[in-house]
């Protein structure tokens, strides 16, 4: 048996007949009441608790996530100096390679084109080389006393 229900027949015991029945019914108002406002307090201070871990979740759920926000926004700013530096090595590199081919290429005789080529009728024939009589000899070559000289 429950307090509120004790106290109700202890009422009942010392109330005279005729009011009896309204004090009995009063005291169950008066019980339920109390019992209503008993359970509202336990159930807004269950509320409130309830309230106040979400509040503090919700706020180390908002410190992690910044946190692990920071530090992937490091990560990607170093993965993007990195390859920024790799870029530039690579620029570096092809500008290098650009002009070694640059100057080889000038270094280089200049490959004959179709139009430099000789044909067939620019191709000496047998005809067209000389005979053993007409090379000079060591007699025919000028000496340095047969040049003329500028004179003043």
């Amino acid at each position: 048996m429950s307090i509120g229900k004790k106290i109700a027949k202890k009422v009942a015991e010392h109330t005279p007949d005729p009011l009896k029945e309204k004090v009995i019914d009063k005291a169950k108002e008066k019980f339920a009441d109390d019992m209503r406002d008993h359970v509202e307090e336990g159930v807004h201070s269950k509320v409130n608790d309830a309230s106040e871990k979400l509040q503090k979740a919700k706020e180390e759920n908002a410190e992690n996530v910044h946190s692990k926000a920071e530090n992937a926004k490091e990560k990607v700013q170093d993965v993007l100096l990195s390859v920024r530096e790799k870029l530039g090595n690579a620029k570096e590199a092809g500008e290098e390679f650009q002009e070694k081919m640059s100057d080889s290429d000038q270094k280089k005789t200049k490959v004959k084109g179709v139009g430099s080529l000789k044909g067939v009728n620019d191709i000496k024939s047998s005809l067209d080389i000389k005979s053993s009589t007409e090379i000079k000899r060591s007699e025919n070559i000028k000496s340095s006393k047969d040049i003329k000289r500028i004179t003043s």
